[in-house]
């Protein structure tokens, strides 16, 4: 078997295998590169020696049995067939549902996670987006400080335990998405710099030097990225990546890594016959992110719309602090102008940022399925500190609202796992970190963080506490209770609605009417002939639909008309969905 390794500063490379050390020659015909043969099955741990050191995993290892600071263990697909060739799941149409593997079943690992799915089926979402699965410190976390982009987390279940999730996925009609980060690596078990300039200090982010994009060997690096992210797309047959946190990435070259990954996307697309996508988390209100390549785009196919989910919330919520400012002063306003735009910030003045920020989104030309649109996600939960769901604030009837708006929105929906039933669990920043002082600086930080903010640190849960992990697991005997279950009945009643009728299928943002009262706190989105009404005011409203006849289709409570007079009777804490051509 051939063993190989970018190392392009070293002076000599050893191969350790099983034991055995032998040494690795510089490939010929690629700069910094070593290579070598030696035998190995599935499962033969090694890895390589610079320059005398250490022996160190390869940063391009597929399994870490022992974690990251461990040797690397060889991965040979065994081949099999797993039921019927995948057709592959687009984008247009979907609705995602994000999923933290660890927290998703008290267990924390695909197989248990796996065994959930058919609850996903029935409520009618398409695609499960997983939160990253690289391998991690420790077993319990978010996986946002993951290391070896290659790999995936053996607590978990390994390589093997994310194949079976996937094959039960797609069994089920399910595609399943993968959050990948390409803009840091953890504070802990990172071994790169040791092999070569894999991070540059031309650039710094909030993670420390940023990862080398556009610095002399720059071309290896991009290299890395780009192959481990068509690796999880063809060894694993997952259908589309959801990039973090993209302005993160310092790149200055003309031809940016993200053109560059989206090329090599659709080129495999091609080749394998099915649908691929990427969806970028991207803070810089910049539609050329979602614009095609050949016109002059990055050509990337969605992104996350925060600008959606910060007017919803402050709608709903009242909540004013840091980047909700620029929403809070006329959260209904907002809401109508993301419904009908995409985005907020299109070029106005951020109080938040203290200058204009975004520019605007050419609604004719862009679908609005290119942009993800929800309420809750693991960010705007996790990063609070408690961690508390719109669920432990909202009423069931305001809950039912939320819903509404995102699952009928122009948007392509994204739910937060156990959002579809009210969860009562809240989801919390919870680390496993195994270096004692790094645990400590992540534990007072966070409370120093939020302390600052007016918090009591009694009341900031501490990371390290497997406490606060257990607390963040979904508790699944909630769905079959009340208040839960009629949620998640709506829930299923508007994906349902989502999936079958025409108006609501249109991704056509310059065909979306809003109108408003800020005062009496009711909104109504006009998608063709449906008329979308919520009340979000603890009175009842009374909303002129106009002389033609209308009847609902689905209603969180009975409403009352229209009448004669044309005026629809909202309760209070309510929401409809009517028909009227």
């Amino acid at each position: 078997m051939q063993f190989e390794v970018w190392a392009p500063e070293a002076g000599e490379v050893a191969l350790e295998v099983e034991g055995s050390t032998r040494a690795l020659s510089r490939d010929p015909d690629r700069a910094g590169w070593w290579t070598g043969d030696a035998e190995a099955v599935d499962g033969t741990r090694y890895g390589f020696r610079l320059d005398g050191g250490p022996v160190l995993p390869d940063p391009r290892s597929r399994r870490q049995p022992d974690g990251p600071d461990g040797l690397s263990a060889v991965v040979v697909p065994d081949g099999q067939v797993r039921g019927a060739p995948w057709p592959g799941r687009g984008l247009p149409g979907a609705v995602l549902y994000e999923l933290h593997v660890g927290t998703y079943t008290p267990e924390g690992t695909f197989d248990a996670a796996a065994d959930r799915l058919g609850h996903l089926a029935e409520l009618g979402v398409t695609h499960v987006e997983l939160l990253p699965v690289c391998p991690f410190p420790g077993r319990h976390g978010w996986g946002y400080e993951g290391v070896s982009p290659w790999a995936v987390h053996e607590p978990y279940g390994g390589p093997a335990g994310l194949r079976r999730f996937v094959d039960r996925a797609h069994a089920l009609g399910l595609g399943v998405v993968l959050d990948v980060v390409h803009n840091h690596l953890g504070p802990s078990g990172n071994h790169l710099p040791a092999f070569g300039p894999y991070f540059t200090d031309t650039h710094h982010t909030p993670w420390g030097a940023a990862v080398n994009l556009d610095a002399p060997g720059s071309d290896e690096v991009r290299a890395y990225l780009r192959d481990s992210a068509l690796a999880w797309l063809r060894e694993f047959g997952l259908d589309g990546l959801r990039l973090d946190a993209v302005h993160a990435l310092r790149d200055t070259r003309a031809h940016t890594f993200l053109e560059e990954l989206s090329e090599a996307v659709d080129t495999l697309s091609g080749e394998l016959g099915r649908p691929l996508f990427l969806i970028a988390e991207s803070d810089l209100g910049d539609p050329r992110l979602i614009t095609p390549r050949k016109d002059n785009g990055l050509g990337l196919h969605a992104q996350w719309n925060d600008d959606f989910h910060h007017a919803l919330h402050t709608a709903f919520t009242g909540e004013s602090g840091g980047y909700y400012a620029d929403f809070a002063e006329d959260p209904f306003a907002a809401l109508a102008k993301t419904l009908t735009g995409g985005f907020f910030h299109d070029g106005t003045y951020s109080s938040f940022r203290g200058r204009r920020h975004g520019r605007p989104l050419d609604r004719g030309r862009v679908s609005g399925h290119r942009l993800l649109g929800y309420a809750q996600t693991h960010d705007q939960i996790g990063n609070r500190a408690q961690g508390d769901r719109l669920s432990a604030s909202l009423s069931p009837g305001l809950l039912a609202c939320v819903a509404a708006l995102v699952l009928t929105a122009p948007f392509t929906p994204m739910l937060f796992m156990g959002e579809e039933w009210a969860a009562g669990t809240p989801w919390q920043f919870f680390t496993d970190y195994t270096d004692p002082e790094l645990a400590e600086a992540v534990r007072q930080g966070r409370r120093r963080e939020f302390t600052d903010h007016g918090w009591a640190a009694r009341d900031v849960p501490d990371p390290q506490d497997p406490a606060t992990r257990e607390r963040s697991c979904l508790d699944w005997s909630e769905p079959g209770r009340e208040p839960h279950a009629r949620v998640l009945a709506w829930y299923r009643e508007l994906i349902a609605l989502r999936r079958t009728h025409p108006d609501l299928a249109s991704a056509d943002l310059t065909a979306v009417r809003v109108t408003y009262d800020r005062t009496a706190r009711w909104l109504m989105v006009r998608r063709g002939d449906l008329r979308i009404v919520v009340n979000v005011s603890e009175r009842p409203a009374v909303i002129g639909l106009g002389p033609r006849p209308a009847r609902a289709v689905a209603a969180w409570e009975p409403v009352s008309g229209p009448g004669t007079d044309g005026l629809l009777t909202v309760p209070a804490e309510s929401c409809a969905v009517l028909v009227q051509p």
